[in-house]
């Protein structure tokens, strides 16, 4: 049976479910145990597996991050909270360097199955060090797979992936997704969630809207704005196909290269930096691959400054609704 549920709910409920499928699987963070996680991504975890498996943290990011590839290397599937992607700078070295490696320098013999997971994205005024994306950060090193869902079903489904796969993956939940009272979310994104447990496959993109006109292609809460778009396009007689990548890493290519083929003009739309990303790497795999366009490419892509605290400054440089129509009709 299924039911509507906020994305927090369903990553809750996928956690829980797996960890008592599985006696391996255990979480551990800051605040992820009586408070719930700071987005309520382990809401009542604690109540129901006991501090033993749900692990508060010091604040000390290197440490927890360090303990979960020692208990990954002996078997055990950890799954780490860090509350803002922003504060991963101080346990890089575990992260790229160890969790990334570990499989491939040890011949294969040593599994890596982590789940680091952790907030991302702007809209709420939260400044410089508590907004940023930096998923393309993350895509470039070798060894990590990188998903970011933007409804509850799928934020459920890819959390059981990842938490299945021996693989380190990095979970992005955009915060303002997450479906809290104190902070807006599109109401799109909670949607009907199955009680059992269920996949969906890292790597596999997914159109949420067919057109024939316009690729646009997004991530995370870039979709919603892809898609409000679209309808308003869709007045003026253009048909946008909108594909929800849903992982950067696996990174669906097939997907991208049959929709663009089929449109002739692409739109890559990107809350991450501009430079060195996502954007620039879905449009150079259309390149590569020769594909004739009826127009260049567009990418709509945070600029490369800080995320300012103003919320008329960080509106003014994050895309959206506008930004994207702008695009589209500009190579129509």
């Amino acid at each position: 049976m299924a039911r509507k549920l906020p994305m927090y709910k369903a990553i809750s409920e996928a956690i829980a479910q797996e960890m008592e499928r599985d006696g391996n699987v255990f979480v551990m963070g800051e605040d992820i145990g009586a408070y719930g996680g700071i987005f309520g991504a382990t809401s009542g975890l604690l109540e129901k597996f006991g501090p033993e498996r749900v692990k508060d943290t010091p604040i000390s990011e290197s440490a927890f991050i360090g303990a979960a590839l020692g208990a990954a290397s002996k078997g055990m599937r950890p799954i780490v909270e860090l509350m803002f992607v922003d504060f991963f700078g101080v346990a890089m070295d575990q992260i790229y360097n160890h969790i990334a490696k570990a499989h491939y320098m040890s011949g294969g013999q040593v599994k890596m199955p982590v789940v680091i997971m952790t907030a991302m994205g702007g809209g709420y005024s939260d400044a410089a060090q508590h907004s940023q994306c930096l998923y393309g950060l993350f895509a470039h090193v070798p060894g990590l797979k990188i998903v970011i869902p933007s409804n509850s079903y799928d934020a459920k489904g890819l959390m059981i992936s990842a938490i299945r796969d021996d693989n380190p993956v990095m979970y992005f939940f955009h915060k303002g997704l997450m479906g809290l009272g104190w902070m807006p979310s599109p109401a799109e994104a909670a949607v009907e969630v199955p009680e059992e447990p269920y996949t969906v496959p890292i790597g596999e993109a997914k159109i949420v809207r067919e057109g024939d006109d316009v690729t646009i292609v997004a991530v995370a809460k870039m979709v919603y704005e892809a898609l409000w778009a679209a309808e308003e396009l869709e007045k003026d007689g253009i048909s946008a196909e909108v594909i929800d990548l849903r992982a950067l890493v696996p990174l669906d290519k097939k997907a991208i290269l049959d929709s663009v083929k089929k449109t002739g003009r692409l739109v890559v739309v990107d809350e991450d930096y501009r430079s060195y990303g996502m954007s620039g790497e879905v449009i150079t795999t259309v390149v590569e691959d020769g594909i004739s366009l009826e127009a260049p490419p567009v990418r709509i892509a945070y600029p490369d400054v800080p995320v300012p605290y103003s919320r008329v400054l960080e509106r003014y440089v994050l895309p959206d609704k506008e930004k994207i129509i702008k695009a589209v009709k500009s190579i129509m």
